[in-house]
Formats: C-alpha cells, sequence, structure tokens
C-alpha cells in the first residue's frame, strides 16, 4: 500500500510539471530512458537501433556514439545518426552532442537527479534541435522507478520553428542483474506508447561493463498499427 501511494504521488508531480507545456512532436519518441548517473573516468561505446513500424511502413534509426566523463558527474559524448530513407536506402542522418549531469550524490535524497542537454544538426538540411530536461530515478525495494522529462526546441530554415515536449518512463525489476524486466512508456503529441523491455549488465574487470537493451512499444492512442523495436548496447571502461 505505502508503494502504491509513493508511486501515485510521484506520477502527479509529474503530470504538475508537464502540463504546462504544449507537446509538437512530429516523430516517435521511442528512445533510450536515461538514467541520473555519471561513473567517475568512464568512457563507453554505445550503438542503439529503433524501428518504427506504421501502416505506411517502416522507419529505421541507428546511432553510433563515444563519450567519456569529463568530471566526476558529467559525462559528454558524440553521436552520428543514421536512418533508412523512403527509397530503403540508409546512410547519415544527422550528428549530435550530448552532455549527461548527475545533480546529487546517489541515496543521498528521496530521489537520484539528473540532467541532460543535447544539440542535434541535421546532415544535409538546415535544421537544428536542442534538447534539454530531467532524469529521476526512484528505488522501492527490488524496483525502480526512472522517468524523463524533456523540452525541446527545432529550428532552421528547413524547418518550422517549435517547441516539443517528451515524456519517457520506465518501471524495472531488478531480478538479477543479466536480466532486469520492466515496462516503458513514451509520450508526445499524438503519440502514447507502452510495452515491455528489460535491461542486462554484465561486469568485467575493474570499470569495464556491457549493458544491453530492448523494448517492444505499442502505440495506444490511435487505432491505426503502429509498433517500434529498440535495441541498445553500451560498452563502459
Amino acid at each position: 500500500m505505502n508503494f502504491v501511494i509513493r508511486l501515485s504521488t510521484l506520477m502527479s508531480m509529474l503530470a504538475c510539471i508537464l502540463t504546462p507545456f504544449q507537446a509538437y512532436s512530429d516523430g516517435t519518441v521511442v528512445d533510450k530512458v536515461y538514467h541520473p548517473y555519471v561513473l567517475p573516468f568512464e568512457r563507453e561505446f554505445e550503438w542503439r537501433l529503433v524501428s518504427h513500424q506504421t501502416d505506411s511502413g517502416n522507419k529505421l534509426a541507428q546511432r553510433i556514439g563515444v563519450g567519456s566523463a569529463i568530471t566526476d558527474t558529467i559525462a559528454l559524448e558524440a553521436y552520428v545518426v543514421g536512418e533508412r530513407d523512403d527509397y530503403g536506402d540508409f546512410g547519415l542522418a544527422a550528428y549530435e552532442l550530448e552532455l549527461r549531469w548527475q545533480l546529487i550524490e546517489q541515496g543521498k535524497l528521496w530521489a537520484d537527479w539528473g540532467a541532460l542537454f543535447e544539440i542535434e544538426k541535421q546532415h544535409t538540411k538546415d535544421i537544428f534541435e536542442a534538447t534539454s530536461g530531467f532524469v529521476l530515478e526512484k528505488e522501492f525495494g527490488k524496483t525502480s522507478l526512472t522517468l524523463n522529462a524533456f523540452l525541446v526546441y527545432e529550428w532552421g530554415k528547413d524547418i518550422k520553428n517549435e517547441w516539443e515536449t517528451e515524456f519517457r518512463a520506465q518501471y524495472r525489476y531488478r531480478y538479477r542483474a543479466a536480466f532486469q524486466p520492466s515496462i516503458e512508456l513514451y509520450m508526445g503529441e499524438d503519440f502514447v506508447g507502452i510495452g515491455p523491455g528489460f535491461i542486462g549488465l554484465q561486469r568485467f574487470n575493474g570499470q569495464k561493463q556491457l549493458k544491453w537493451e530492448a523494448g517492444f512499444i505499442t502505440e495506444v492512442s490511435q487505432s491505426e498499427k503502429n509498433h517500434s523495436v529498440r535495441f541498445a548496447l553500451e560498452f563502459e571502461f
């Protein structure tokens, strides 16, 4: 009962945070759910894939990133993004630079907080996108609730200047390090998706570890067929 009360209170707080913003999203928001932690001296290599299936076809995007911690609480990562176009050709689509900031020491407050800042430039178009927002994680026994709330601004000669908001949530059961099942929720304008996922972690000598993620998200805000599958591999060393 205490868990239900705490979860209800937390979700009510997030609703209050998100209510003032009106969402303008022109695509799916299904992607990585960020956690608020930065490991000192961490370096990482990351690969992510998102396949978005609709009645009109399939959209495929991949990201390859490399990054490292620049302080004990701040990490910087650069990505190249590839997408498959309407003709079935796959090529370079965008560049991204991402900064993650762990705001407080883990376990010091009632929840762990972080911030995310990201800038993206389309490869062949004059389109820019800036993202900023908060990342929150709260543990309840062997479960964890992770929440992402982002404000996005798009501008450039080849796009209408506009604001967007995105919300992502992941409720995870830490069954064991190698297999942690979860339920994920993604929200944007005209898009609400929910579905199962999992996270796995294998630790090696020192700070080396391999993390894998997967999720299958079904849109519930529209009656048409709309599914997203996401995969990710992250090697920290």
